[in-house]
Protein backbone atom coordinates (compact mmCIF):
# COMPACT_ATOMS: atom_id res chain seq x y z
CA UNK A 1 0.00 0.00 0.00
CA UNK A 2 1.63 2.74 -0.84
CA UNK A 3 0.11 5.11 2.14
CA UNK A 4 1.88 2.89 4.34
CA UNK A 5 4.79 2.67 2.61
CA UNK A 6 5.19 6.29 3.70
CA UNK A 7 3.86 5.12 7.24
CA UNK A 8 0.84 7.43 6.32
CA UNK A 9 2.75 10.59 6.78
CA UNK A 10 -0.05 11.92 4.61
CA UNK A 11 -2.92 10.05 6.18
CA UNK A 12 -4.56 6.78 5.43
CA UNK A 13 -6.14 6.32 2.08
CA UNK A 14 -9.57 4.13 2.45
CA UNK A 15 -9.70 0.54 1.10
CA UNK A 16 -12.44 -1.91 1.42
CA UNK A 17 -11.54 -5.63 2.67
CA UNK A 18 -13.23 -9.30 2.71
CA UNK A 19 -14.39 -11.72 4.99
CA UNK A 20 -14.96 -15.16 4.32
CA UNK A 21 -17.16 -17.80 4.98
CA UNK A 22 -16.45 -21.73 4.21
CA UNK A 23 -18.98 -24.09 4.14
CA UNK A 24 -18.71 -28.32 3.38
CA UNK A 25 -22.25 -28.80 1.62
CA UNK A 26 -23.80 -32.55 1.56
CA UNK A 27 -24.25 -32.22 -2.05
CA UNK A 28 -22.51 -32.80 -4.97
CA UNK A 29 -23.32 -29.50 -6.83
CA UNK A 30 -24.08 -26.23 -5.36
CA UNK A 31 -23.65 -23.63 -8.53
CA UNK A 32 -22.27 -25.90 -11.23
CA UNK A 33 -19.63 -22.94 -12.05
CA UNK A 34 -15.82 -22.13 -9.99
CA UNK A 35 -17.50 -18.81 -9.59
CA UNK A 36 -20.56 -16.96 -9.10
CA UNK A 37 -20.44 -12.87 -9.00
CA UNK A 38 -23.54 -11.26 -6.85
CA UNK A 39 -24.24 -7.54 -7.67
CA UNK A 40 -27.76 -7.19 -6.36
CA UNK A 41 -27.96 -5.01 -2.98
CA UNK A 42 -30.32 -7.51 -1.56
CA UNK A 43 -27.67 -10.35 -1.10
CA UNK A 44 -25.22 -9.63 1.67
CA UNK A 45 -22.19 -11.36 0.16
CA UNK A 46 -20.20 -10.29 -2.99
CA UNK A 47 -19.49 -14.04 -4.38
CA UNK A 48 -19.45 -17.82 -3.95
CA UNK A 49 -16.41 -20.01 -4.73
CA UNK A 50 -17.38 -23.76 -5.43
CA UNK A 51 -13.95 -24.97 -4.98
CA UNK A 52 -14.13 -28.03 -6.77
CA UNK A 53 -14.94 -26.56 -10.35
CA UNK A 54 -11.01 -25.32 -10.40
CA UNK A 55 -10.14 -28.99 -10.35
CA UNK A 56 -13.36 -30.35 -11.58
CA UNK A 57 -13.57 -32.37 -9.04
CA UNK A 58 -16.59 -35.07 -8.81
CA UNK A 59 -16.50 -36.09 -5.08
CA UNK A 60 -19.97 -36.24 -3.26
CA UNK A 61 -19.72 -33.40 -1.40
CA UNK A 62 -18.67 -29.55 -2.42
CA UNK A 63 -17.29 -26.70 -0.30
CA UNK A 64 -18.37 -23.35 -1.13
CA UNK A 65 -16.60 -20.06 0.24
CA UNK A 66 -19.14 -16.89 0.54
CA UNK A 67 -17.07 -13.82 0.20
CA UNK A 68 -18.24 -10.42 1.80
CA UNK A 69 -17.06 -6.86 1.32
CA UNK A 70 -16.13 -5.36 4.83
CA UNK A 71 -14.44 -1.80 5.65
CA UNK A 72 -10.58 -1.93 6.04
CA UNK A 73 -8.73 -0.81 8.79
CA UNK A 74 -5.03 -1.50 9.98
CA UNK A 75 -3.86 -4.79 10.53
CA UNK A 76 -6.96 -6.44 8.06
CA UNK A 77 -5.95 -7.32 5.04
CA UNK A 78 -7.00 -4.24 2.28
CA UNK A 79 -8.42 -5.48 -1.63
CA UNK A 80 -9.55 -2.90 -3.10
CA UNK A 81 -9.05 0.81 -3.65
CA UNK A 82 -12.19 3.31 -2.60
CA UNK A 83 -11.71 5.74 -5.15
CA UNK A 84 -13.72 8.91 -3.69
CA UNK A 85 -12.49 12.48 -4.31
CA UNK A 86 -10.75 12.57 -0.68
CA UNK A 87 -9.00 9.36 -1.39
CA UNK A 88 -8.00 10.16 -5.50
CA UNK A 89 -6.86 13.86 -4.21
CA UNK A 90 -4.52 11.99 -1.55
CA UNK A 91 -3.80 9.14 -3.76
CA UNK A 92 -1.81 12.45 -5.85
CA UNK A 93 -0.05 13.56 -2.60
CA UNK A 94 1.55 10.03 -2.16
CA UNK A 95 2.31 9.52 -6.02
CA UNK A 96 4.23 12.82 -5.58
CA UNK A 97 6.08 11.51 -2.55
CA UNK A 98 6.49 8.35 -4.66
CA UNK A 99 7.91 10.08 -7.75
CA UNK A 100 10.72 11.31 -5.51
CA UNK A 101 11.84 8.45 -4.41
CA UNK A 102 13.34 6.99 -7.44
CA UNK A 103 14.71 3.74 -6.38
CA UNK A 104 11.57 2.20 -5.89
CA UNK A 105 8.52 1.07 -8.23
CA UNK A 106 4.92 0.89 -6.59
CA UNK A 107 2.08 -1.02 -8.75
CA UNK A 108 -1.02 -3.01 -9.08
CA UNK A 109 -4.38 -2.30 -7.26
CA UNK A 110 -2.48 -1.05 -3.94
CA UNK A 111 0.35 1.05 -5.25
CA UNK A 112 -1.17 2.84 -7.98
CA UNK A 113 -4.37 3.03 -5.52
CA UNK A 114 -6.60 1.76 -8.78
CA UNK A 115 -9.18 -0.86 -9.10
CA UNK A 116 -7.59 -3.38 -11.51
CA UNK A 117 -9.26 -6.39 -13.39
CA UNK A 118 -6.30 -8.82 -14.58
CA UNK A 119 -5.94 -7.96 -17.80
CA UNK A 120 -5.24 -3.96 -16.80
CA UNK A 121 -2.68 -5.89 -14.38
CA UNK A 122 -0.64 -7.42 -16.56
CA UNK A 123 -0.70 -4.13 -19.02
CA UNK A 124 0.28 -2.10 -15.89
CA UNK A 125 2.94 -4.31 -15.27
CA UNK A 126 4.36 -4.42 -18.99
CA UNK A 127 4.24 -0.26 -19.21
CA UNK A 128 6.49 -0.22 -15.55
CA UNK A 129 9.09 -2.60 -17.02
CA UNK A 130 9.05 -0.21 -20.62
CA UNK A 131 9.21 2.84 -18.12
CA UNK A 132 12.66 1.07 -16.77
CA UNK A 133 14.09 -0.14 -19.69
CA UNK A 134 13.95 3.21 -21.07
Amino acid sequence: MIDQFFDYQLGELEYRSLRFETETLDIENYQGNAVVNYTDADTPYTRIIEHKHFEFGTQPKTIITKEYSKTWSKGDEPYYPINNERNNHLYKKYKQLAEEQGNVIFGGRLGHYRYYDMHQVIAAALQCVRNEVK
